[in-house]
């Protein structure tokens, strides 16, 4: 546990990139084989069951502390992490006396699932006593499944790929796929030549930077393609010996989600794999997001929501064909195939992505102007001699979204951030006004610089209204440019609204609360795309 608590520091002490590469590289150079592949479920996503409740975590800390409620609550409100808060108010050891690995916690945690209320009050609180306060932070949050490190996936697989010696694609196609921390061991997964999870495995995604610059910056337009960019969930479908495969962007395996795509199981020959965009879709046009977010998260599907969300596979590309790898080919060569693919098998669940028809970067400029009007978020602009590459690189894909529908809105309430800045209020909730009383519509953590934080975060301190345990209500004065990509109707906000990707595009210093935006602003753009 040691081990993985000072990688954990490590990562979340910087954010150099090399930094936290090398901190990551040195881990899996030396860390147990058996504790290597517990540290890739953690940064995978990959969580045992939880076997406590939060508020057996209060009650037991409470306890052990012997402190009163009153004071936990002050502390809580104070820290804004449950975890974090038992850390530091636990009399814990300033040095760890535990030599378990990780592993072997992760084990005797697994033990517990079946074991009665008393017997876990007894092994956590012994496993407190045995932490040091950075461990006992870290061990708790992987009690509760909230242990958030601050590195992607493509910085661990880089790490891995220097520390193994092997190519980084190579460790992002094994590390993704469906694997069980609790049966594969680190050697299995990372070098063995043929898992038996390989069938169901997708190739990691090919990703595109924003445009920068003009676009005759980027050459002659008779060498690129352009699409149509949607806003649904990037997916591949994979059929191999005989079974289907669907997997998010995210690393989910999304099958049983989407059984419209079931059929094609039988239609489209084995070592096919298809790269497109799963869409809510209806009269020939994708709906908002807000209806495939109704397929997210449910674990089944009914016949009425297949009826008020249908689904269909926007297809981009193809990167396997008759058990051939298709990815060196070229962009055009791909798509041809892909055609033939979708024109072969005829059936409304699977798309073709249509190409856009332009002679000049004039005539696209003109026709990204119809991106909202269509549902799109704008363009995707690929080079014709492309190869399909792994993870995000500048030069053959593209991405020229429209610019952010925005309004501005008043600061209402805030809350602390995490990692490095835990002790800031980051994390805030913005309001328009409706008559005289301001309606929350929307939170946002990104977009202001380093500096503006430290301002904010100043002013929230000295004009705190209220408090509700990590939440601060704040004085109504501070006013922000919010962008946001889209909007829709909600019947789980008080505004009646939805808005999709908030961030902070200004800090309206120039602005006072008083001249901020309206509700009725906001249902203004949303009845423009409805």
């Amino acid at each position: 546990m040691k081990q993985f608590t000072d990688l954990f520091l490590a990562l979340d002490r910087t954010n150099k990139t090399n930094e936290k590469v090398e901190a990551l590289r040195s881990y899996f150079l030396t860390a147990p084989d058996e504790d290597k592949i517990w540290a890739l479920a953690m940064f995978a996503g990959r969580r045992p069951p939880a076997v406590f409740k939060r508020a057996q975590l209060h009650e037991w800390a409470l306890e052990l502390a012997g402190i009163p409620e009153w004071l936990f609550r002050e502390s809580y409100a104070s820290v804004g992490d449950l975890a974090e808060t038992i850390s530091l108010i636990l009399p814990t050891a300033t040095a760890s006396t535990s030599e378990r690995t990780l592993n072997e916690w992760f084990r005797s945690l697994i033990d517990l699932a079946g074991a009665s209320d008393e017997q876990k009050k007894t092994y956590l609180i012994n496993a407190w006593r045995q932490l040091s306060s950075y461990e006992v932070f870290v061990f708790n949050k992987l009690l509760m499944g909230s242990l958030r490190i601050g590195v992607s996936q493509t910085l661990v697989i880089r790490a891995i790929a220097e520390a193994v010696g092997q190519d980084s694609a190579v460790i992002s196609h094994r590390f993704m796929g469906k694997w069980d921390p609790q049966v594969v061991t680190f050697n299995d997964l990372i070098h063995a030549q043929n898992s038996a999870d390989e069938l169901s495995k997708p190739y990691p995604f090919y990703l595109a930077y924003a445009i920068e610059g003009s676009l005759e910056d980027l050459g002659e337009a008779s060498e690129w393609f352009a699409e149509w960019k949607w806003d649904g969930i990037r997916s591949q479908l994979i059929v191999r010996r005989g079974q289907l495969f669907v997997w998010s962007r995210g690393e989910e395996l999304v099958t049983d989600k989407f059984p419209e795509l079931h059929a094609l199981r039988s239609l489209l020959p084995d070592g096919t794999v298809i790269d497109g965009e799963i869409l809510c879709f209806e009269k020939d046009r994708p709906l908002p997001f807000n209806v495939l977010q109704t397929r997210i998260g449910r674990k089944n599907v009914t016949k009425k929501i297949l009826q008020e969300a249908p689904v269909i596979l926007m297809c981009y590309d193809v990167l396997e064909y008759g058990d051939k790898d298709l990815r060196t080919e070229t962009q055009e060569s791909r798509r041809t195939q892909l055609e033939g693919i979708v024109k072969k098998i005829n059936l409304p669940v699977l798309r073709l992505s249509s190409l856009i028809q332009f002679n000049s970067w004039e005539e696209l400029r003109d026709l990204h102007k119809e991106s909202r009007a269509r549902g799109a978020e704008g363009f995707m602009i690929k080079r014709k001699a492309a190869t399909y590459q792994v993870g995000r690189k500048k030069g053959d894909w593209w991405k020229w979204k429209v610019d952010p529908l925005s309004v501005d809105a008043v600061l209402v309430y805030a809350q602390k951030g995490s990692g490095r800045r835990s002790e800031l209020y980051t994390d805030y909730t913005f309001a328009v006004w409706d008559g005289d009383k301001l309606i929350p519509f929307a939170k946002a953590y990104s977009g202001l610089t380093d500096q503006e934080i430290k301002e904010v975060d100043r002013f929230i301190r000295q004009n705190t209204l209220e408090k509700f345990g990590p939440v601060r209500t704040v004085k109504p004065e501070l006013v922000f440019e919010i962008g946001f990509e889209g909007i829709n109707k909600s019947t789980r906000h008080k505004s009646g609204i939805a808005v999709r990707f908030p961030r902070m595009l200004r800090f309206r210093k120039d602005k006072p609360a008083s001249e901020a935006d309206t509700l009725e602003n906001l249902r203004s753009i949303l009845n423009a795309f409805e």
